[in-house]
């Protein structure tokens, strides 16, 4: 059975992200079906697979994780071409398992992806203090996989 998600182009996927850079950041969260804001940030689901609580065979799997490489493939391209190269984020240090600090929690929206995927692709569009990142993550083996794209502040990234 072909993964169950809803199939955008390229280009209306690009339209959802502009949309993200655009949109301005609440002072408290807010949710949305598809989308999730906070200070500072904004996270959406651009595509997402089947769920794999009924069927978890290698076959199902691979192809869900095939179709979703290809979203993020053919968003990406279009990104660098209006943005140039992104850099590539390591989530991993934001889990805070290496920090010192028993209360450490990491900015928004790091420290929702972290816990979805282990990294992301940035790109910082010029003359924006945003950056906008897309990251292909899972909550669990059961859960839909799925692409996401997050814009957040400049000061939440180093560098």
């Amino acid at each position: 059975m072909p993964p169950q998600h809803l199939t955008r182009s390229a280009e209306e996927l690009l339209h959802v992200v502009e949309s993200l850079h655009a949109m301005p950041f609440p002072q408290q969260e807010e949710k949305a079906v598809d989308r999730w804001s906070g200070p500072g940030c904004h996270v959406a689901v651009l595509v997402e697979s089947q769920d794999f609580w009924e069927d978890r065979s290698s076959e199902v799997v691979e192809e869900a994780e095939e179709s979703i490489e290809a979203d993020f493939i053919g968003l990406a391209a279009l990104l660098t071409e209006r943005w140039g190269a992104p850099g590539a984020v390591d989530l991993w240090p934001y889990l805070g398992f290496d920090n010192p600090d028993p209360d450490f929690r990491a900015p928004e929206p790091m420290n929702f992806l972290c816990g979805l995927a282990g990294s992301m692709q940035v790109w910082r569009p010029p003359a924006s203090d945003r950056w906008i990142a897309l990251a292909i993550g899972q909550a669990d083996p059961e859960f839909p996989l799925q692409l996401l794209a997050a814009c957040g502040e400049g000061s939440a990234l180093p560098g």
